[in-house]
């Protein structure tokens, strides 16, 4: 399936007339899922790739940058005449958050399932896992790991010909796990091929828990609040520096960085600058912009930038 995480908010605590609140949209095949939504995401989303149907969202934490823009699209949901259910998962305190906030919102005609999550707990999509894994910020906060399924193994075309087996039908079977004529799967089928991993580590300092879960990631999205000049302040207020970001995902052996939450202190060149000194696969992405995971056999993950994308046709 397609993979890809479009950046609809980059943005730290106060939005720029460049970057929104924090949301980063996943797009796994015909599944859209929201990481975080600040203020304003439904109309960052429907400046770029349009507001779709989501299938669900994960909040990270109840700081207002990253759940306020949740009550007006729950709305535009409803107005909009949606049937299906919306899921929102995030930590304990997500039902009282959105019961304090009933009044605001109203009624909706479709089921809003509000679902708090354990540490560590995994949510079964079609293909693929999202899991939760606590972080360390001020408050309590998750960051979440999409995990797709093992893949089968690579099909070798001419082991199966040289054992006699006819190109058709029959090599869908050996793929599928049965035996043809005496020939067994594993004696043409390679091993099982791990799935792609994208980790979010939402709000959090450096911690050990965000480099087990992002070991061997093909992408790491990791906050950058601030820069080293600044690090006794990233401490105190529980949020990391671009320097300690890059370390992480160096020890963690990913293949892709990128870094968001950006202080209104910072170019975003400072910010790339100063990671990619201990991790030089490190992006910054504008809002947006989306980065492309592809199989590892297809390519690295790229970030395509706003102004890469085809203009749409004029009719």
């Amino acid at each position: 399936m397609d993979l890809s995480l479009f950046f609809a908010g980059t943005a730290g605590s106060v939005p720029t007339a460049r970057r929104g609140l924090p949301a980063l949209l996943l797009r796994a095949g015909g599944d859209r899922v929201l990481f975080d939504c600040g203020e304003g995401t439904q109309q960052q989303l429907l400046r770029s790739v349009g507001l779709p149907e989501l299938d669900a969202v994960f909040v990270t934490h109840f700081h207002l940058d990253h759940w306020l823009g949740l009550l007006g699209m729950v709305k535009t949901f409803d107005l909009r005449s949606r049937e299906r259910p919306l899921s929102v998962y995030g930590p304990r305190g997500l039902r009282a958050l959105i019961a304090a906030m009933r009044p605001v919102i109203g009624r909706t005609a479709y089921e809003l399932r509000l679902v708090e999550l354990e540490p560590h707990e995994e949510v079964r999509f079609g293909g693929y896992t999202v899991a939760a894994f606590p972080v360390e910020h001020r408050v309590a906060a998750y960051g979440y790991a999409f995990a797709e399924d093992e893949r089968p193994g690579r099909f070798d075309v001419a082991a199966a010909r040289a054992l006699g087996v006819t190109e058709g039908p029959a090599f869908g079977r050996l793929q599928r796990g049965e035996e043809v004529d005496g020939v067994r799967p594993e004696q043409v089928v390679g091993a099982a091929r791990p799935g792609r991993r994208i980790v979010i580590s939402g709000d959090t300092r450096p911690c050990q828990t965000t480099e087990v879960y992002a070991h061997g990631a093909d992408l790491l999205v990791h906050e950058a609040t601030f820069l080293e000049d600044e690090r006794a302040r990233a401490r105190a207020t529980a949020h990391s520096t671009a320097g300690q970001a890059a370390e992480l995902a160096r020890d963690a052996g990913v293949r892709l960085l990128a870094l968001t939450h950006l202080s209104t202190r910072y170019f975003a060149r400072d910010v790339r600058d100063e990671a990619r000194a201990a991790f030089p696969a490190t992006v910054v992405p504008r809002d947006f912009d989306a980065i492309d995971v592809p199989f590892p056999e297809r390519g690295e993950p790229t970030l395509v930038r706003i102004e890469d994308e085809p203009a749409p046709a004029v009719p």
